[in-house]
């Protein structure tokens, strides 16, 4: 983000936790809600290029997501999350945008999914990297990963390190993964991208979340990309940036 234009804003999730965020003020009309993978922030640098690129296209609202950043709480990977996401898409309404977009990233990817499934709102989502399932191991990050979230040290690692607070012990009740509420999301348009070098989750996951969705929906394979946000070139945010705007504002 342009640091001279972002307004920072505390927002609330429904169950009360304070999320931080940021606005980038865009074109009257759209704006595009930015959704961070696991250990990420709207304050990275980042996240902030890619803020930047979405907001030639309309404004930008990206968060911190509970356990993240200077936001309270505690993160329950991708499953309260889609509460953060819904005051960031209040918040847009409330400031008067007509339309709104959301664009998540790797967990992000995955919430924002979830999010319009099950709350809606929203005009169209884009999910970049995302997990179609839950409790994937067979790769050596996501093992990391799993390290990070189940084990006493690797919650420690997570908080020194990525200043991320991860609630301890396994969910009371396994949420519903993105694929098996992906078809809740018609008639919003759903795009899903995905790298055929992803080192953290093989191509299947972006084929099952898009094989369970309904129509409007598209899915990119892009040849050479890895991961999430680190990977993403300013052609391919801008190309998702674009989508996700032109199919928020059409009329379906």
């Amino acid at each position: 983000m342009n640091d001279v234009n972002v307004q920072p804003l505390t927002l609330h999730a429904m169950d009360g936790v304070r999320i931080d965020a940021g606005h980038l003020p865009g074109p009257d009309g759209l704006c595009l809600v930015l959704a961070h993978g696991f250990t990420g922030g709207w304050r990275q640098p980042t996240t902030r290029r890619i803020a930047r690129v979405l907001g030639e296209t309309g404004g930008v609202i990206a968060i911190d997501f509970r356990g993240h950043g200077r936001s309270g709480g505690r993160s329950t990977v991708g499953d309260r999350e889609i509460l953060d996401v819904d005051a960031a898409v209040r918040h847009a309404r409330h400031l008067g945008y007509r339309h709104v977009g959301l664009v998540g990233f790797s967990m992000g990817g995955a919430v924002v999914v979830r999010h319009t499934a099950l709350l809606g709102g929203v005009d169209a989502v884009a999910a970049v990297s995302a997990p179609a399932r839950w409790y994937y191991r067979d790769t050596k990050p996501m093992r990391r990963v799993h390290w990070a979230i189940e084990r006493r040290s690797g919650r420690l690692a997570a908080r020194l390190v990525k200043r991320t607070r991860i609630a301890g012990g396994s969910w009371a009740t396994v949420p519903a993964a993105p694929h098996e509420v992906a078809e809740r999301i018609a008639p919003t348009p759903l795009l899903v991208v995905h790298g055929d070098r992803d080192p953290f989750l093989p191509v299947e996951h972006a084929e099952q979340l898009y094989a369970a969705a309904r129509d409007p929906r598209e899915l990119w394979i892009e040849p050479g990309y890895g991961h999430a946000e680190s990977a993403a070139t300013p052609e391919l945010i801008r190309r998702i940036g674009q989508w996700t705007a032109s199919q928020a504002t059409a009329v379906h």
